[in-house]
């Protein structure tokens, strides 16, 4: 890999870093600052909303001014969310830090086309490497984002987590800095004024539609049962740490596999490696239906994981597939609009699901979207079999 791309996956590393972060502590924030139980993931909720609604203009703000000024404006609009949520929450105040979770989701947002910028940094063999190794950036992340949110919790005495806001400023001000020294090709003037197709026809077509519905089924899915599982564990009698450390498996799991994952598609295919994903996802569903020991969360966190990151990445690498050069802005802001709109829906309820249904029956209300992804990556896997044939 050169350059270019080894910062991209230390920029990605500290973006997912701050994630994790967040992950481990919102939900139980939100619950200590609101008196209805059901409003705990709300900031969570907020957050991608915030993601959602950056999505379609990241791409398009980054077609006007470029990947590198797009990812400077990304960080800083987190810089500004990070100072929100510490003001909020020496002031005990859950709308306001809500409001901060939104504005990080929107940083996070510009900060999810990193693994699109890695595949235009390189030539076309190594994308898949590619996209690999940025998404494995988040190995550190998996080690640094839970035990700087352990540790951070009392460390400003009466502020809980507070230290934690402070430490993700510190993140996205270290990306800023990366990204001084990373070179990003500017937008090809031919490419801008190329012809370009109508974007319903490109959505219309079957690659389009699978790479979209495998990359939003493993979001949702994963999203769902990551962001409750704070609060399943803590309602079973689990500390924070212990539920801090069942989240570092999930992200282990979420991003340890892309040092091969790449490899494995190259091998196999990228149907095959979807259809490894789902199987690891249906593992996960089946070990929580099973028991709620601190076994049994970390073990089925961990498959979660793994899971995600062989159908995540191998819709990603599908998706590049379906547009032309001219068409890339409007084809990646319309899957990150539909993948992260539905992320957003699933973390404001995954709270109220959690409380109001119970954690296991969370597990039975995601098990028809994983075998729905199954069928879709089967039929039209076949369909393409057929006609290259």
């Amino acid at each position: 890999m050169n350059k270019n791309v080894f910062l991209l996956s230390v920029c990605q590393a500290l973006l997912t870093t701050g994630n994790v972060l967040l992950v481990s502590v919102v939900a139980l924030i939100g619950q200590s600052l609101t008196v209805n139980p059901s409003l705990a993931t709300f900031p969570v909720a907020t957050q991608f909303l915030g993601l959602m609604a950056a999505t379609i203009p990241a791409s398009l703000i980054m077609k006007r001014i470029g990947r590198k000024n797009g990812f400077y404006l990304g960080n800083c609009v987190g810089i500004l969310g990070s100072i929100v949520c510490i003001f909020a929450l020496t002031a005990d105040l859950f709308y306001l830090f809500s409001l901060g979770t939104f504005l990080l989701g929107i940083g996070i947002g510009f900060g999810t086309l990193y693994r699109f910028a890695a595949v235009e940094v390189c030539a076309d063999e190594q994308k898949s490497n590619a996209i690999s190794f940025v998404m494995a950036g988040g190995v550190l992340a998996a080690i640094v984002g839970p035990q700087l949110a352990i540790y951070s919790q009392t460390y400003f005495g009466e502020f809980e987590f507070v230290g934690a806001f402070i430490g993700l400023l510190a993140l996205y001000t270290i990306a800023l800095l990366m990204l001084f020294f990373t070179e990003l090709p500017c937008e090809q003037e031919q490419n801008t004024y190329a012809p370009q197709r109508p974007l319903k026809e490109i959505a219309s077509q079957p690659v389009f539609i699978v790479a979209v519905i495998v990359a939003m089924v493993s979001y949702v899915v994963m999203n769902l049962l990551m962001t409750a599982t704070p609060l399943a564990m803590v309602r079973c009698g689990f500390t924070f740490p212990q539920a801090a450390q069942v989240i570092q498996w999930h992200v282990l799991g979420m991003f340890a596999p892309s040092f091969f994952t790449g490899g494995l598609i190259n091998r196999f295919g990228i149907y095959p490696i979807m259809h490894l994903g789902a199987l690891f996802m249906l593992a996960c569903i089946g070990i929580n239906l099973t028991g709620v020991s601190e076994w049994h969360f970390w073990t089925a966190l961990l498959c979660l994981g793994i899971g995600w990151n062989f159908m995540f990445i191998s819709a990603t690498q599908l998706f590049t597939t379906v547009y032309k050069p001219a068409e890339k802005a409007k084809s990646q802001a319309s899957n990150e609009f539909i993948v992260f709109g539905m992320v957003a829906v699933t973390a404001l309820s995954s709270g109220w699901l959690e409380m109001t249904l119970g954690w296991q029956a969370m597990n039975w209300i995601v098990l028809p979207l994983v075998l729905w992804s199954i069928g879709v990556i089967f039929y039209i896997g076949q369909q393409r079999k057929v006609v290259n044939n």
